[in-house]
C-alpha cells in the first residue's frame, strides 16, 4: 500500500462544514414552512386541508429541542389566528424568545412538570370547534413528564436514569416512558378530543415511527404494558426500578389499568399527522456539499443504531476499506450515515455519544493519513455537555498522547469531552433549532504518492 500526503486541518475542516449543511437543510422552521401553509381560509398541512372558518379558536402546542424554531415558523404562518400556545424546550434552547418554558432533558425536572400541568388544564377545555396543532422534535419525552397516577416525578426521574445508563434505546426508553404518563402514546390527542388535532413530527428515530417520536402524544401507541415490562427484564431492572413504577406496569400487564389508545381508537379519525423533517433530508444535503467540495459522496444509511462503540468501529473499518480498495467508492471519497446510537454507561466520565463515537472511531484509523471522520448531534448539544460532537483523524490518539491522555482510559471511563476538548476537536454549534438524530461523516483525500 502506498503512502500519501494529506492535510488533515483542511480534511476536519471540510467535514465541519458537510456537518453544517446538513443542519441548515434540518432547519426546523424551513421544515415547517414547507409543510405547512394558509390560502385564504384554508389551512394546508400536508395533503391534509382544513377550512379554518370551522374551528372557532387555533391553539398551538410546540415541545422539544426544536421547539422555539417550530414555534416561531407557526406564528409567521397563522399569525392572529392562534389563541393559545404553550412551548417547551431544553434549558438554554430558548435565546431570546419570550413565553417560552425551558424543562430537564435528558432527565426530566420540576419545570417540564409544571408545563406538563399547564397544558394539562389547556387540553381539557378543548371542544369541537378548536384546532389544536402540536409541534414535536427530539426530546419531547423528557421535557413535559406528566406522571400516571402512583407514579411520582422522582420516580420517573430515577427509571429514566437506570434505562440511559443501562443503554436503552428510543424505542424501549420510550416504550416504558408512554405507561408511565398520562400524556404520552397518544393521550395528549384523547384529552384534547374532540377537538381536531394536527401533529407536525420533526424526526428524531430510526424509521420515523410515528409513536416514537416524542413518545407519540398524538399517535395511536403500537407498545404494551408488557411491552414496557419486558425492557425492564432485558436490562435487569425489575427490582431496580421504584416500587410504584414496578407496580404500575405489573397493573397494566394484569389488565387493571387501560391501555395506551390503539389505532382502533376512534379519538383518532380527528387527528392528522404529518412528518415534516428527518434524519434523511440531513444526509442529502450533506452529500450535495461534499460534491461541491470535490468528494465523491456515499449516503450509506439514514437508520444507524446499535452500541456506540461498535458502530463506531465499523465506521472506521470502512474508511480503511475506502483508502486501501476504493471500496465502497474510491477517494476522494465522503462517505455519511445517520442513526442514534447508544452507549451503555460503565465509566462516570464527561461525554454524549458522538464523542464517543469520534473517540472509538479514532483507535480504528489511528496512524492512517488522509482521512477524517465526525460524529455530531444535530441539535447542538451531545449528552450533558456544550458539544454537539466531535471531528477525529488518524493523529488523533497520538496528539492526545503527547498532551498526557490516555484514550483507552478515556473511552472506559466514558469521557470523551476532556479529552477532545484539549485537542481543540468538540464542535461546538451551540442549540441548533432541530434534531434529526446524530449525522456521521467520513472523509477520504484524494492524494498523492510520496517520493
Amino acid at each position: 500500500m502506498k503512502r500519501f500526503r494529506a492535510n488533515e486541518t483542511a480534511l476536519k475542516s471540510d467535514a465541519r462544514r458537510i456537518f453544517q449543511a446538513a443542519l441548515e437543510a434540518a432547519d426546523a422552521g424551513n421544515a415547517l414552512r414547507r409543510h405547512v401553509r394558509v390560502t385564504r381560509n384554508f389551512l394546508h398541512v400536508g395533503a391534509e386541508k382544513l377550512d379554518l372558518q370551522l374551528f372557532e379558536r387555533v391553539v398551538v402546542v410546540v415541545v422539544g429541542k426544536a421547539a422555539v424554531a417550530m414555534a416561531a415558523a407557526l406564528e409567521e404562518i397563522l399569525g392572529p389566528r392562534i389563541g393559545r400556545k404553550v412551548v417547551v424546550t431544553k434549558h438554554g434552547h430558548a435565546g431570546p424568545s419570550r413565553h417560552v418554558i425551558e424543562a430537564g432533558h435528558p432527565v426530566p425536572d420540576e419545570a417540564g412538570l409544571g408545563a406538563a400541568r399547564e397544558l394539562d388544564a389547556l387540553l381539557r377545555e378543548l371542544n369541537a370547534r378548536d384546532l389544536l396543532l402540536v409541534g414535536v422534535s427530539g426530546g419531547a419525552s423528557a421535557l413535559l413528564p406528566a406522571p400516571a397516577g402512583g407514579v411520582s416525578l422522582a420516580a420517573k426521574q430515577k427509571t429514566t436514569n437506570l434505562l440511559l445508563r443501562a443503554g436503552a434505546n428510543i424505542r424501549q426508553l420510550n416504550a416504558v416512558r408512554k405507561h408511565l404518563s398520562y400524556l404520552k402514546g397518544g393521550q395528549l390527542a384523547a384529552l384534547a378530543y374532540p377537538a381536531t388535532v394536527v401533529g407536525l413530527l420533526l424526526s428524531d428515530v430510526v424509521g420515523d415511527s410515528l409513536d416514537v417520536i416524542g413518545s407519540g402524544p398524538t399517535a395511536p401507541d403500537s407498545s404494551t404494558f408488557r411491552d414496557a415490562m419486558n425492557v425492564l427484564r432485558e436490562f435487569e431492572l425489575v427490582e431496580r426500578v421504584p416500587q410504584p413504577v414496578r407496580r404500575r406496569l405489573e397493573l397494566g400487564v394484569a389488565g387493571k389499568i387501560a391501555e395506551t389508545p390503539k389505532a382502533d381508537n376512534p379519538i383518532f379519525r380527528n387527528v392528522h399527522n404529518v412528518i415534516i423533517g428527518s434524519g434523511r433530508l440531513a444526509l442529502d444535503a450533506a452529500a450535495l456539499e461534499a460534491r461541491r467540495l470535490g468528494y465523491r459522496p456515499l449516503i450509506l444509511a439514514s437508520s444507524i443504531e446499535g452500541e456506540t462503540r461498535e458502530v463506531a468501529a465499523v465506521h472506521a473499518q470502512i474508511l480503511r476499506e475506502t483508502v486501501a480498495w476504493g471500496n465502497p467508492l474510491r477517494p476522494p471519497a465522503c462517505i455519511l450515515s445517520a442513526g442514534e446510537t447508544t452507549v451503555t454507561l460503565k465509566g462516570h466520565g464527561k461525554g454524549g455519544r458522538n464523542q464517543e463515537f469520534a473517540l472509538a472511531a479514532a483507535f480504528g484509523i489511528a496512524g492512517l493519513p488522509g482521512v477524517a471522520l465526525l460524529s455530531g448531534g444535530t441539535d447542538g448539544t451531545d449528552g450533558p455537555t456544550d458539544a454537539a460532537g466531535a471531528v477525529a483523524d488518524g493523529s488523533t490518539i497520538a496528539r492526545a498522547a503527547a498532551l498526557g491522555f490516555d484514550a483507552q482510559q478515556s473511552l472506559a471511563q466514558n469521557d470523551s469531552y476532556p479529552f477532545f476538548d484539549a485537542l481543540g476537536d468538540l464542535i461546538r454549534t451551540g442549540p441548533t433549532g432541530t434534531n434529526v438524530m446524530d449525522i456521521h461523516v467520513l472523509l477520504a483525500a484524494k492524494t498523492e504518492p510520496r517520493a
